[in-house]
C-alpha cells in the first residue's frame, strides 16, 4: 500500500497519512457494507485516491503528473516484468536510494517498510530514539527536496543498493530474534518476514555470495528458535538449549548455502557470521563447540567489519580459548572506546566473564548495570536470575 501510494503522492509523509486514512475509511465502510472480496486492493485504491485528492487540493496536480507515469517496456497486452518480484522487497530497494546516507537508508526502510518502531531502530544503531527520529525525518525531507523518484529500480541498479538492502533484512531479523523491548523474547512476525525476504533475495540474485551468506546466517540462527525459551517463556542460553529440538532441515539447508557462499571465493561479513553460526549448530554439545575455529572466524570478521559489537561477541570465543581474564582485558578496551556505553550486552558479557573467573561481587555489579539498560522482559528475568546466583544470601 505504501509503495503504491508513494508513487502517486511523491511524498512519504503524504503517503503514510493517506494509508492511515484508508484504514480509517475501511473501519467505517466495512462495518457498514462488509469486508470486500479483495480488501488489500480496496485499501490501496482508497489510499491512492486520497493522495490524488491532496494533490488536487494543493493545486500541484499538473506539476506532479509526470511522476505518476512510469515507462512501460512491455507491450500493452503483455504483463510488465518487474526487476524485483516481491512487493515489500521492491519498496526496500526503492527506499535504499544511493542519494541517502547508508544509515538513513536502513533506518527509513526499517521504519516505513518493515514496521519496526523508532525506539527499536535506535537500539540497533546504538543511538538515542530522538537522534533516530531526526534521521528518519531528515531522510524523508531529502527524498522530497531532491525529487528522488518512487519507482522500482532497474535490474542494473540493484547491485549498488544491495548492501543496504542486506543490512535492512539483517537488522529486521535481529530485531525479531531478540526484541529490544516488550514481554516476549522473539517477535515471530519480524523473524518470518526477514527469512522470507532473504529467500526472495536469493531467488532474485542467486550468484551474490553475500545474499547466500545472509540467508545461511538467518536459517542457521532460526533453527534454534523453538528452544530459546522454556515453557514459561524464560530465556535459555545456547548452552541450556535442547539441541535435539533444533530444526535439522534448516541447519542442513543453512550449511549448504554457506558452503556455496565460501566456494565463490568472495567471502563477506554475512558469510563469515553464517560460518560461525554453522559451527555452533553442528557441534554435538556445547562442550564440543570448536571455539578456536570460531575465534579465527571472528578475527577475520573483525577485519572485514570492524564493529564494536563484533569485538564484543569475539570476547566470548576468546574466553573459551585463552580464559575469561584475557577476554576481560578486551572488555576494558571496549569500555574505554565508549561506543557501547548504552549497550546492555557489554555489562552482561562482562558479568558472565567475572562469574566464570570466580569474582561474584564484580559480576553482581555488572549484572545490575545490564539490568539498568535492558528493556526486554525475558532478558531482564534472565539477568535477575544470574544476579541472584552470584549474590550471597543475606545474613539473618
Amino acid at each position: 500500500m505504501l509503495a503504491a501510494t508513494a508513487r502517486v503522492a511523491g511524498d512519504l509523509d503524504v503517503a503514510e497519512e493517506c494509508v492511515q486514512d484508508a484504514y480509517l475509511s475501511a473501519l467505517d465502510a466495512w462495518t457498514r457494507d462488509g469486508v470486500p472480496r479483495k480488501p488489500g486492493a480496496w485499501l490501496t485504491a482508497t489510499a491512492k485516491r486520497k493522495a490524488l485528492d491532496i494533490l488536487r487540493r494543493d493545486k500541484v496536480f499538473r506539476a506532479k503528473m509526470p511522476m505518476l507515469v512510469e515507462p512501460v517496456e512491455a507491450a500493452p497486452d503483455e504483463p510488465e516484468e518487474e526487476s524485483v518480484p516481491d512487493d515489500r522487497l521492491r519498496l526496500i530497494f526503492t527506499c535504499c536510494h544511493p542519494a541517502l546516507a547508508r544509515e538513513a537508508q536502513v533506518a527509513l526502510t526499517l521504519r516505513l517498510v518493515c514496521g519496526v518502531g523508532t525506539g527499536d531502530i535506535a537500539h540497533a544503531f546504538l543511538v538515542s530514539e530522538t537522534t533516530m527520529a531526526a534521521r528518519v525525518t531528515r531522510a524523508k525531507k531529502k527524498i522530497t527536496a531532491a525529487r528522488i523518484p518512487y519507482r522500482v529500480p532497474e535490474a542494473a541498479e540493484l547491485p549498488e543498493r544491495l548492501d543496504a538492502v542486506l543490512s535492512v533484512v539483517h537488522l529486521l531479523y535481529t530485531t525479531g530474534h531478540t526484541a529490544p523491548s516488550g514481554a516476549d523474547l522473539v517477535r515471530n512476525d519480524l523473524v518470518d518476514r526477514a527469512v522470507h525476504l532473504a529467500r526472495t533475495l536469493r531467488a532474485l540474485m542467486p550468484d551474490e555470495p553475500e545474499v547466500r551468506g545472509l540467508l545461511a546466517l538467518l536459517l542457521l540462527t532460526d533453527a534454534r528458535r523453538a528452544t530459546r525459551t522454556d515453557a514459561d517463556g524464560r530465556l535459555l542460553t545456547i548452552e541450556e538449549q535442547d539441541r535435539s529440538r533444533w530444526d535439522a532441515d534448516l541447519v542442513a539447508e543453512g550449511r549448504d548455502v554457506v558452503l556455496g557462499a565460501f566456494r565463490t571465493g568472495r567471502v563477506g561479513r554475512y558469510a563469515l557470521q553464517a560460518a560461525i553460526a554453522s559451527l555452533h549448530a553442528l557441534a554435538p554439545s556445547y562442550a564440543d563447540t570448536d571455539w578456536r575455529q570460531i575465534l579465527g572466524l571472528y578475527d577475520e570478521l573483525l577485519r572485514t567489519w570492524p564493529s564494536p559489537v563484533v569485538a564484543l561477541n569475539r570476547t566470548v570465543a576468546l574466553s573459551f580459548v585463552d580464559g575469561p581474564r584475557a577476554a576481560l582485558a578486551e572488555i576494558r578496551d571496549l569500555r574505554r572506546d565508549g561506543r557501547l556505553a548504552d549497550y546492555h550486552y557489554l555489562p552482561a558479557v562482562e558479568a558472565d566473564l567475572l562469574r566464570r573467573d570466580g569474582r561474584p561481587d564484580g559480576a553482581a555489579a555488572a549484572y545490575r548495570e545490564a539490568l539498568d539498560l535492558v528493556d526486554n522482559d525475558a532478558e531482564r528475568e534472565y539477568l535477575n536470575r544470574r544476579l541472584i546466583e552470584v549474590t550471597p544470601p543475606a545474613r539473618p
